[in-house]
């Protein structure tokens, strides 16, 4: 067992250091694509702002991320995570500079709807941990990666208007927020210098072609183009948000534009994911070579149900608590609720080495079924419940959801090592639309149905996991001049 540990104070290992390194990456990302949370109430009163343009500062803070995952995952894979990582912390602290200068509405939409790019960086470090960590170790070392790199939204809530305040003025959030922009940027080459994609000696196994998933079977390539769908879906769920029927903040005109155009991407998609298999598969793929993709479709759905709750109940919890319990204040409210963020310090690495300790597929199902019985907790809650019982709830709850994100990416890494980018890319993805498709059931209902309904999703996905097959043994990889190499994945 004790391969299984890792010693996190022993920087000279590189993997080690390299696990840090890549933490802080993402955590920095976070903390960019998250500034503006706590000073949405200045930035409301700087520019005179509606509640329906702060709610689309919002959506549009989010609608990036969906497409922006799957494209990252392809360039990760491509390219390595060295150098996109090192461009997207570059590039986002520019435009986090933009939005911190930002004289008008219409320039803070557009860097918010920029920046929501900068939350495809998660993709990039799961690729990056699973090169520099063996198959005993990944799990938990995905979790330390995901949730203290998760801790960096949670991180800007507490430290920015701080730091706003001791710059003082009615331009403290601007300074505030450019310094984000700033240290991102610093990082960013920081990281271009100091990482590495490999161990030394090691290859770095890339896809033979871009553009999507290499796929071992006609059934697994349309059942690829099928799961691809709820992606888009989700963009146009978020473009409705926008229309005159809603927030108003699009034109009849555009929005049509925008489903018309969502069309057109997943036609060309789909396009460039037949000139990826085609060929390969009239051919026929060794045996050795082909893996399942509905593994990769039970992990994008048990990320939909773990990260996808989490981000929409990170974003109602607070006014969850407030209206349910009578004499709490905002500020009372908010911090109660931050107890469901705060468990991702240990949770998520947590799911990561129960991952490793005791079987990816057994340990998924049950954080999947404790997730599922956390939510129908919450659902009982009512004003009548003692508050630190409330909390108490919560937290469990929160517990099994983050668990089970560590949980769903200690295995990502063994699926189909050249392709993890897009694997991670495209399970990503879905924990946005998670994160939608239940916003958006919230907007129909009351929080108990709520609660309800991710409960029942839950188990739904809990009889998914029941199919899901274990890695074990070898994977093979071709290496460039053509001989086969094994990867131990057990």
């Amino acid at each position: 067992m004790s391969q299984a540990k890792i010693n996190l104070l022993d920087l000279k290992d590189p993997k080690i250091k390299t696990l840090h390194i890549t933490w802080f990456a993402f955590f920095l990302s976070f903390v960019v694509w998250f500034s503006h949370a706590p000073m949405l109430a200045v930035i409301k009163e700087a520019f005179d702002l509606s509640a329906q343009q702060v709610k689309a500062l919002m959506i549009l803070n989010v609608a990036m991320t969906i497409p922006a995952r799957i494209l990252i995952g392809i360039l990760v894979d491509k390219f390595g995570p060295r150098h996109v990582y090192s461009g997207l912390l570059i590039l986002s602290g520019g435009i986090c500079l933009l939005f911190a200068s930002a004289n008008s509405y219409e320039q803070l939409a557009l860097f918010r709807f920029l920046l929501g790019f900068v939350g495809a960086g998660f993709v990039i470090g799961i690729r990056m941990v699973g090169e520099w960590f063996p198959a005993k170790q990944v799990g938990l070392a995905e979790g330390i990666y995901g949730g203290w790199g998760n801790f960096g939204s949670a991180a800007a809530a507490m430290s920015l208007p701080t730091i706003a305040l001791m710059f003082g003025g009615e331009n403290g959030w601007r300074f505030a927020l450019g310094l984000t922009g700033v240290i991102a940027s610093a990082y960013g080459v920081f990281y271009y210098f100091h990482a590495r994609n490999t161990p030394k000696g090691s290859t770095y196994f890339k896809p033979k072609k871009s553009g999507g998933l290499e796929v071992t079977s006609w059934r697994d390539f349309w059942f690829y183009l099928i799961m691809n769908i709820p992606m888009y879906i989700a963009l146009a769920v978020l473009a409705w948000k926008l229309s005159p029927s809603n927030l108003g903040l699009l034109t009849t005109s555009a929005v049509d534009l925008i489903y018309v155009g969502l069309v057109v991407l997943y036609v060309f998609q789909s396009y460039q994911i037949w000139k990826v298999n085609h060929e390969h598969l009239k051919q026929g793929v060794p045996e050795m070579q082909r893996y399942q993709f509905k593994q990769v479709a039970i992990l994008d759905w048990s990320y939909f149900v773990t990260f996808g709750s989490e981000l929409a109940v990170v974003s109602m919890l607070p006014l969850f608590f407030l209206e349910t319990f009578q004499g709490l204040d905002p500020v009372k409210a908010g911090l109660l609720a931050s107890g469901f963020a705060f468990m991702n310090l240990a949770a998520r690495p947590g799911g990561g080495w129960m991952s490793d300790r005791f079987g990816r597929r057994k340990t998924m199902m049950i954080l999947i079924a404790g997730l599922a019985a956390g939510y129908f907790l919450l659902s009982q809650i009512n004003g009548g419940w003692w508050i630190p019982l409330a909390v108490i709830a919560t937290m469990c709850c929160s517990f099994f959801v983050q668990a089970g994100e560590g949980a769903v990416f200690a295995m990502v890494p063994l699926v189909q090592r050249r392709m993890t980018g897009q694997i991670a890319g495209m399970a990503g993805a879905y924990g946005n639309v998670g994160g939608v498709t239940y916003l958006t059931i919230l907007s129909f209902v009351d929080y108990n149905t709520f609660f309800l309904l991710i409960a029942a999703s839950a188990g739904i996905v809990f009889l998914a996991v029941l199919f899901l097959k274990e890695p074990t043994g070898k994977i093979a990889e071709i290496l460039p001049d053509g001989t086969v190499e094994l990867i131990d994945v057990s």
